[in-house]
């Protein structure tokens, strides 16, 4: 006989969480913190009202809509779509127009990954050293000097959910020369095994340098006899996506969803998780029933300090100076005949109206009742209480006739828009 699956849902990781959480803080006392703590909390507050949300009101029929505000938090499956869609938006209007990009993927030893564990400050100079070397790789490929532009992205989870850090990064395919008369040097191809061995040699040094131990020494010496060819480093062969179109979306699926997707959940008991993963190596779907215990820790492990910097710029993406290398490189890349327009996709601003209408083909603020469309009311939050009000006022008509419109009273600032936006 079949054993019959539990239903999964998007409510199914919140349930995991709310049953269990309190009994995993107190059998594992290092994450009942409020780094820990905080983001569990704003998972399973996701979608109520006590969390803050805005109303709209039709002003024909008084017909009124509430709609709770979302965490839009990368630990919450509820809100994954819409946390890689803010992310989207975020890289791509980063991205130089008429200039490739490739994915690099860095990876490290096994052995190496507790370090990082230990203390996850360490992902922001594992970031920055991933930048050095792709430049000093690049800078060797063309025989002279280059400035290249990167966005880094530390990974923490592998497919299976375990402790698995490693770098993405999108980079620019080439890079401008350091000269007086600035050149802009595409990359065709480079050696894998300059990456391998750069990628090495940067990453043992920076874990030497900031995790000066004598175990860490000699677990560095013994790696470099293990791997005599060096470390994985995997550059895409191309533009990727073809034409560059897409490419932060193409990267942002890697790097800001949860540890293990929706999707992914077979089935929980109450007692045991059991979810799927497609491996690396065999490219086949492997599936796993393990405690609940040890699937929250798989889950909240990958939560990064509070206030990490997730998404890192660098070189000619630099913030401080992107703007002047955008306008250098698009008389470059003129002057080049290269194709300045459709070289990526830029994702508009899309608000909650519009990935309903995308999601459900329905337009939110549409009133029900009479067809017309609902005009905002009031915003709550829980911390500094209604930042959007209005107030009915009885209006005269030219007729005599007195008729109800709501008017507002407190303007939203751009930094209570920031708070709960």
């Amino acid at each position: 006989m079949i054993k019959k699956k539990n239903l999964i849902s998007k409510d199914t990781l919140r349930q995991i969480f709310r049953d269990n959480w309190e009994c995993f803080k107190r059998q594992y006392p290092k994450y009942d913190i409020p780094e820990y703590d905080e983001a569990v909390q704003k998972m399973l507050g996701c979608g109520s009202r006590e969390n803050g949300y805005a109303t709209y009101r039709c002003m024909h029929c008084g017909e009124q809509v509430v709609v709770a505000f979302s965490c839009k938090s990368s630990f919450c499956l509820s809100c994954a779509k819409n946390y890689v869609d803010r992310w989207v938006e975020y890289i791509s209007s980063h991205l130089f127009p008429g200039v490739k990009y490739r994915h690099v993927v860095l990876t490290m030893p096994e052995e190496l990954r507790i370090y990082f564990y230990r203390n996850k400050h360490l992902l922001a100079n594992l970031t920055a050293v991933g930048h050095e070397m792709m430049e000093s790789a690049l800078s060797e490929y063309f025989g002279e000097e280059v400035e290249t532009g990167s966005i880094v992205v530390p990974q923490t989870a592998g497919r299976s959910g375990e402790w698995n850090p490693h770098l993405h990064i999108i980079m620019t395919s080439g890079g401008l020369t350091i000269t007086k008369d600035r050149r802009w040097r595409e990359l065709k191809y480079i050696p894998f095994d300059i990456l391998h061995k750069k990628w090495q040699y940067y990453l043992f040094g920076m874990v030497k340098e900031y995790v000066a131990t004598e175990d860490v020494k000699s677990h560095i010496d013994k790696l470099w006899k293990q791997y005599p060819k060096g470390l994985v480093a995997y550059l895409e062969k191309g533009d990727v996506p073809e034409g560059g179109k897409g490419l932060a979306r193409y990267l942002v699926k890697y790097v800001v969803s949860p540890p293990i997707a929706v999707s992914r959940l077979i089935d929980y008991n109450g007692k045991e998780v059991e979810y799927w993963w497609r491996d690396h190596r065999s490219h086949k779907r492997k599936e796993a029933r393990i405690g609940v215990m040890l699937f929250i820790g798989r889950m909240v492990q990958h939560i990064l300090p509070k206030g990490f910097q997730r998404i890192r710029y660098y070189g000619l993406h630099a913030t401080c100076k992107a703007k002047k290398v955008k306008e250098l490189l698009t008389r470059l890349l003129k002057g080049l005949k290269q194709v300045i327009e459709g070289t990526y996709r830029v994702m508009g601003d899309r608000r909650y109206r519009d990935r309903i209408k995308e999601a459900f083909g329905i337009d939110p603020l549409k009133c029900k009742r009479c067809g017309r469309e609902m005009e905002l009311e009031e915003i709550y939050h829980p911390k500094y209480g209604a930042i959007y009000d209005g107030w009915k006022e009885l209006v005269q008509d030219e007729h005599g006739t007195g008729y109800a419109v709501w008017r507002p009273i407190k303007e939203v600032s751009l930094q209570m828009q920031f708070v709960w936006a």
